[in-house]
């Protein structure tokens, strides 16, 4: 039996226990670090061999640049497994609480800034905060809502912003369309479209794209303001002869009938495919309708049958692609997909789903490359973020996610897959009530590597398992056997993590037997228990380092010298 993997449950408890903060301790630090500036780090790129690598993939090198820095007092290398935060040197910690940079270009959490310092972070602590106005899309509520108290409630999210305030989230369609002044316009309303959301405008919508695809000249297509378009299942491709904006001011709704997609592909709502250089935004609404679809779903009632539901936007093989602007609803399964896309630039969508709608991850990456997202918020019923088989060079900055299960790589590896995901970086960050925070999945028996990922800057409120990286992944109604081959998990940083957990374990490595985690560094961490309790960690099976102030302490098994990876917009994949 020897080399093969332990499944979760028959995990050997060696996690170490935390200790409870007392809030005087801290207030003096809130005073002096109350400017929270972020921690300098040393930077370098590294590019892991391939050895549990799929097929022929070439991989680039680069400088590397060893990290040895005194820790635990100065004298030694790396913490001891179990080390107590009482013998860690004074370290530039930031207390759990609202003056702390949710995201990486100066923005904070809102707080009662005429609070003193100790009351500040005894509000924090009991979730009560006075929200104001922040600078940015994220976090613009209504001046009447401003001055109002509010207490988080664990079943809702924070940053709710009245209903109201949504166009203000997003640009006015008018201050969009000054953009395309010599362009062709075509008014889906100018071509027979009722847009009453009753009438079936599927056929005009495609003619239309049809004449803008076939144009010689930029074309806009444009669902007006106050239009609703009921769009049945459609496939919108190209190869386009030049460049074209679907412009929705109005909304687009889904049919709210499943029996609707019977004898088509049940995959697929709103496709879009081999287009290159589109852009689509307006400010308007795509609307899934999904309710009939979660009622009947397997996940919700195990007598259901189990059957495929619609991913609500599907982007496939389009390069050079725009998406901005939008809110989206209620999607079927998944809200928005990109799939083998190269060159992908999502900012300020507004992404809801119930938090108990199944399988409803908000931003989909798969097989895609050079993808930027920013400036989003996303509440679903599961992942809000998910970069999964054979994506690399994804930038993730500025989110707001909960509920939801966090943001995640993976699952990779089902069915002995070969599954590669490098170059990811997650920078400025906001989780509230998620049953999962930072996340990498993988199933036993997989191929592939997790390697280049960088998580920083994080806040994160009342989250179950803020940190956790799981190579026993299983998402089935019967055990998973054990395997002897795993999906490779290498150089993944967490830097400037802080927040409250759900779970007394805040951080979890459940790392293979047979292809332990490599590379695993943690950097100015804070994850303190959301009940005023203690936090733990749990390692098997991992290896890596810890600098700065790092709390609940880590377990890790072995400590060595650690090359510390930078993401840059490049794809540099590490290697040692």
């Amino acid at each position: 039996m020897a080399g093969l993997q332990r499944s979760a449950v028959s995990f050997r408890r060696q996690g170490s226990s935390g200790l409870i903060w007392d809030d005087k301790l801290l207030s003096a630090e809130l005073k002096r670090f109350a400017d929270c500036n972020p921690p300098s780090s040393d930077v370098g790129d590294q590019v892991p061999a391939a050895k549990n690598d799929c097929s022929k993939t070439t991989i680039r090198s680069s400088n590397t640049v060893l990290r040895n820095q005194p820790r635990n007092g100065g004298d030694r290398e790396c913490r001891d497994r179990n080390a107590s935060p009482a013998n860690e040197p004074s370290s530039p910690r930031v207390p759990v609480c609202g003056l702390c940079r949710a995201f990486g270009e100066g923005r904070v959490l809102p707080t009662n800034s005429k609070a003193e310092p100790e009351e500040e972070h005894r509000n924090c602590r009991t979730s009560i905060v006075l929200e104001k106005k922040v600078e940015g899309p994220l976090c613009d509520i209504c001046e009447s809502e401003s001055k109002k108290r509010k207490k988080i409630n664990k079943d809702n999210t924070n940053f709710d912003p009245p209903a109201t305030c949504f166009n203000r989230q997003l640009r006015k369609s008018e201050d969009f369309r000054k953009t395309f002044d010599s362009t062709l316009e075509l008014n889906v309303k100018d071509y027979g479209a009722k847009g009453d959301g009753i009438e079936d405008d599927t056929k005009v919508l495609t003619d239309v794209w049809d004449m803008a695809c076939s144009s010689k000249v930029d074309s806009i297509i444009i669902i007006p303001d106050e239009s609703c378009l009921l769009v049945k299942p459609i496939s919108l491709g190209g190869h386009c002869h030049s460049k074209v904006t679907l412009m929705i001011s109005g909304s687009i709704v889904a049919p709210s009938n499943p029996d609707v997609w019977n004898g088509t592909d049940t995959d697929k709502w709103l496709y879009f495919h081999n287009v290159d250089h589109l852009t689509i935004g307006g400010g308007g609404t795509i609307d899934g309708v999904g309710q009939e679809w979660w009622a009947t779903s397997c996940k919700t009632d195990p007598k259901n049958p189990c059957r495929h539901a619609p991913t609500a936007i599907i982007f496939h093989r389009c390069n050079n692609l725009v998406v901005k602007n939008l809110m989206i609803v209620n999607g079927q399964q998944m809200q928005i997909a990109f799939t083998k896309c190269d060159g992908v630039t999502v900012s300020h969508l507004i992404v809801l789903a119930p938090a108990g709608s199944p399988n409803t991850d908000g931003i989909h990456i798969s097989k895609s490359t050079n993808v930027e997202i920013k400036d989003a918020t996303v509440r679903t019923g599961d992942d809000c973020i998910s970069i999964v088989s054979n994506s690399s060079n994804v930038q993730v900055r500025r989110i707001v996610c909960g509920p939801g299960h966090g943001i995640s790589i993976g699952s990779l590896g089902e069915s002995g897959n070969c599954d590669q995901v490098y170059d990811v970086s997650v920078r400025g960050a906001f989780l509230s009530n998620t049953e999962n925070g930072l996340r990498i999945k993988t199933w036993q028996g997989g191929r592939g590597f997790v390697r280049n990922v960088t998580f920083e800057d994080v806040w994160m409120e009342n989250v179950s398992n803020p940190i956790i990286i799981d190579q026993y992944y299983c998402d089935s109604d019967k055990p998973c056997p054990n395997k002897t081959c795993a999906v490779n998990v290498k150089n993944i940083s967490f830097v400037n993590i802080k927040g409250t957990s759900a779970t007394e374990e805040a951080i979890i490595f459940a790392c293979s037997d047979v292809s332990p985690c490599e590379g695993v560094y943690l950097e100015d961490v804070e994850i303190v228990s959301a009940s005023r309790g203690i936090t733990t960690s749990f390692c098997w099976e991992v290896k890596g380092s810890t600098s700065g102030y790092v709390y609940p302490p880590i377990c890790y098994s072995t400590c060595k010298s650690f090359i510390r990876q930078t993401i840059s917009s490049t794809n540099n994949l590490l290697a040692i």
